[in-house]
């Protein structure tokens, strides 16, 4: 049995290495390293793939989510409603334009917002949520879409985790997760189910007028050379990692499909373990798993993490401290009995490798193993 990876990018290169390899040969034949046409060709079938009118790529999903909020043209002060269990850059780019993040505790199942803590916490200066799609599985949206409505707020879905996920609505509708607020943003960091081989992200919106200003603020604020209309930022997605995405697009269904066959087999060796909660499934949405997070329960975390170590079976830990805690954000005076899911959820997650090539073998090799860890302790 080959060693067991948290991720194995090049495992799957080596299966797509002559596409792969062709198109970057054809980007370094072209010359066209900067918005050339393998840019647009990949905007093109992305956007056709997600059913959204316009994709905006750009340089990384941070950058997504800043050029997001600066075409809404928010003011200092202004509030945005996130998670307080997600990685920093969704809070992070809020306060670097001046406005004020204001942090909501987690469902404690499925881990993502919901309708009562983001209720809770609407003022008069509250102007947008951004829900994020956690692990590979969306946020209630129809629910987020309705306060929003409600209060006249913006959604701004960060779906770095999901893309590729189904959201289903109560009539029966689907839409893709990135596709259903304002403005929708994802990262192409390689390790995700869509992933370049650097840094990239991207915007999606239905709004043609949105759509110009988002390209625009992405390009340093032009929308003809050398006139700038607005403080932009230089944001673009680079030919060489579109060329890559557009091979790797082709296969993002079958990717996810492999790691909701590998969420199977974990969850149905570890569903009766009465010490480990598996990840929950919401009617709501599909689960295309970019990690595979399991919660303890009366066994302590540290005590599998270094019996899994002794086995040679990687894990790791997404999030170990909430946004909260974290000293950027201590100037927001929140406690920990604001959030007492995500107190919770940052002393017992742990995540299992998760990527596309998993063999049956390994994945026996880590079930049985963990079952053992449990059953020991």
């Amino acid at each position: 049995m080959d060693p067991i990876k948290m991720v194995d990018l090049k495992g799957q290169y080596v299966r797509i290495r002559n596409e792969i390899d062709r198109a970057i040969q054809d980007v370094l034949d072209g010359t066209e390293f900067i918005n050339g046409s393998p840019v647009h060709t990949f905007s093109t079938h992305l956007e056709a793939y997600l059913n959204v009118r316009h994709v905006i790529p750009c340089a990384n999903g941070t950058d997504a989510l800043q050029v997001a909020l600066m075409a809404l043209e928010f003011n200092t002060g202004d509030e945005i409603i996130t998670a307080d269990f997600t990685f920093i850059a969704t809070v992070e780019t809020i306060a670097l334009l001046g406005l004020k993040p204001v942090l909501v505790d987690v469902d404690p199942m499925n881990f993502n917002m919901d309708r009562q803590s983001i209720e809770k916490v609407i003022t008069d200066r509250t102007r947008a949520i951004i829900p994020v799609h956690l692990y590979g599985q969306c946020a209630p949206m129809e629910d987020i879409l309705d306060i929003a409505k409600n209060h006249g707020l913006y959604v701004i879905e960060d779906t770095a985790q999901a893309t590729g996920a189904d959201y289903i609505f109560r009539d029966g509708s689907t839409k893709k997760a990135g596709t259903m607020g304002t403005i929708g943003c994802t990262s192409f960091f390689p390790s995700k189910n869509l992933g370049a081989y650097g840094d990239g992200g991207a915007l999606f919106t239905d709004d043609d007028a949105l759509a110009e200003e988002l390209r625009s603020i992405v390009n340093h604020g032009m929308k003809v050379r050398y006139y700038h209309d607005h403080i932009g930022v230089n944001s673009r997605l680079d030919s060489m990692q579109a060329a890559i995405l557009n091979v790797k697009l082709k296969y993002l269904d079958e990717y996810n499909r492999t790691r909701q066959d590998v969420a199977s087999h974990y969850d149905a060796a570890f569903e009766e373990l009465d010490s480990l909660i598996i990840p929950s499934r919401e009617q709501y949405s599909t689960h295309i798993f970019h990690q595979y997070t399991l919660k303890t329960n009366g066994i302590e975390r540290e005590y599998i993490l270094k019996a899994l170590e002794k086995h040679a079976i990687p894990s790791a830990i997404y999030y170990p401290v909430p946004l909260h805690r974290q000293k950027a954000f201590q100037y927001l005076r929140y406690q920990d009995k604001d959030f007492p899911v995500t107190e919770d959820l940052c002393r017992s997650v742990f995540s299992l490798p998760m990527h596309t090539e998993l063999s049956m073998d390994q994945i026996e090799y880590i079930t049985r193993n963990m079952k053992k860890i449990v059953n020991i302790q």
